[in-house]
């Protein structure tokens, strides 16, 4: 079978290293990742260099190359209409139309669309489109903190809150009136309520109909430790033993599978073609769960949670998505903690920075029992590799029976790697106590202790 992956990033590395094991892997890239150019060309596969988000030249890459399947998992690609062109030509393909796609890319479609299935889940929220309405939406919330969204897509960069990012309401105002000057005409900004709670996803599989649930996950969305610094695109994930994190209730878990599902189901009604990954947001709080918002595709990094567990064909999961035909069966994850932690560059999200050159013994780490994905980076000579961009540089994953075991293997390869930076404190239990904390506000010793340790 001939597998495409479209698009160059550390989720993308993943992918590729499970379509590998069981299917010529092809690839069509922006740069010349190394982890997904070394795994096309093991199993006898190519790549190109090109547009990711020109629908007509990645479909005419899958015709020359005969792809059987591609898997298109990045929000930009699929807003484009990646999957369309590839579907109205014959070539099967793992990803939503642009259509089904807007539940990513239009922020008030997919908050309208919850609105229906599950308002419960919404929190209170505002539309702005000129700063009239963005001062009488601010007064609206009276003293109480808000966060301000872009519409679009931000690649999880544009999201601002008050207290992280924002010291007031005014900033919040001045903000949000930023985003109306500098985005299209006749965009919304979005004003909501800001949710105490902690923040979880679930990286949701599905053919359209059949939603398969793996564990939640949780990313790390700020440059340094202790949740400060700009937003990011996430520094770091992890998943445990269970489906649920430590901060964690499973009614939380099962409301937040419900809503999802219900959200599927809802689009499949309005005849928007969705396959692939729902990767939804949600905050955990005192009273249930809220929805952050939903992802058209596998998460990054958390995408390399799942990848890191699966223990099966994940070209055999794509068949099954293409098919209609998807059971939980097919997507075996193994019942481990896993941790993954992107190194980048000392100016990223900092400043527009320059391209840094670095050593990385891939080989050995992968000796030790990380995987290697490389992410915004090229190959610079023997081990040498150089950053490209402005993104994440390298992500290390690992899979173990304890969260411990998988965090202490990746550090130890983490500090093998000089030049980049990464958090200290991604899986740090202390760190996920002060979670637990914001949801359950006075838990028992005790009790915090068993969320800190599932059995």
């Amino acid at each position: 079978m001939r597998t495409l992956i479209v698009g160059h990033g550390g989720r993308e590395s993943a992918l590729a290293s499970r379509m590998a094991e069981h299917s010529e892997l092809h690839a069509f890239l922006g740069h010349e990742n190394p982890t997904i150019v070394r795994h096309a060309a093991a199993s006898g596969g190519s790549h190109a260099l090109g547009d990711v988000c020109d629908p007509t030249a990645v479909a005419a890459f899958a015709r020359a190359r005969e792809i059987d399947i591609a898997m298109v998992s990045a929000d930009e690609p699929l807003a484009a209409g990646v999957v369309d062109a590839l579907l109205a030509q014959g070539t099967a393909a793992v990803g939503p139309t642009s259509a089904g796609a807007e539940i990513e890319w239009n922020k008030t479609f997919a908050r309208s669309l919850l609105g229906e299935v599950a308002p419960e889940a919404s929190p209170l929220l505002h539309v702005a489109h000129d700063r009239r309405e963005v001062e009488r939406a601010i007064d609206a919330f009276g003293s109480r903190p808000v966060a301000v969204k872009p519409p679009g897509l931000t690649g999880g960069k544009g999201v601002k809150v008050m207290g992280p990012h924002l010291s007031s309401h005014d900033d919040a105002r001045d903000y949000a009136i930023s985003l109306l000057e500098g985005g299209k005409a006749g965009e919304g900004v979005h004003i909501e309520e800001k949710i105490t709670g902690a923040e979880f996803t679930i990286q949701a599989i599905s053919d359209g109909s059949t939603v398969v649930f793996p564990p939640s996950t949780y990313d790390y969305p700020f440059r340094h430790d202790g949740d400060d610094g700009p937003g990011t695109g996430g520094m770091g994930s992890l998943t445990m033993p269970a489906a649920t994190l430590p901060f964690m209730t499973a009614a939380h878990y099962d409301a937040a599978c419900s809503i999802i599902e219900r959200v599927i189901a809802r689009l499949a009604e309005l005849g928007r073609h969705f396959t692939g990954v729902m990767n939804s947001g949600f905050f955990a709080t005192a009273d249930g769960v809220k929805v952050i918002e939903f992802n058209a595709r596998f998460g990054d990094p958390e995408c390399m949670n799942i990848m890191t567990l699966l223990d099966g064909s994940w070209p055999e999961v794509m068949q099954q998505i293409v098919a209609r035909s998807l059971t939980p069966a097919a997507v075996r994850l193994r019942r481990e903690a896993s941790l993954v932690l992107y190194l980048v560059s000392p100016d990223y999200a900092l400043r527009p920075g320059r391209p840094y050159e670095f050593s990385l013994d891939r080989e050995r780490i992968e000796g030790e029992g990380c995987a290697v994905y490389f992410s915004s980076a090229v190959g610079a000579g023997d081990s040498l590799y150089r950053t490209v961009g402005t993104s994440r540089a390298v992500a290390l994953a690992a899979g173990a029976p304890t969260l411990a075991e998988a965090r202490a293997r990746v550090v130890a390869c983490a500090e093998t790697v000089p030049v980049l930076e990464w958090r200290r404190d991604v899986g740090d239990e202390s760190y996920l106590g002060g979670l637990s904390r914001l949801v359950h506000p006075h838990p028992a010793a005790e009790e915090e202790s068993q969320l800190l340790n599932p059995s």
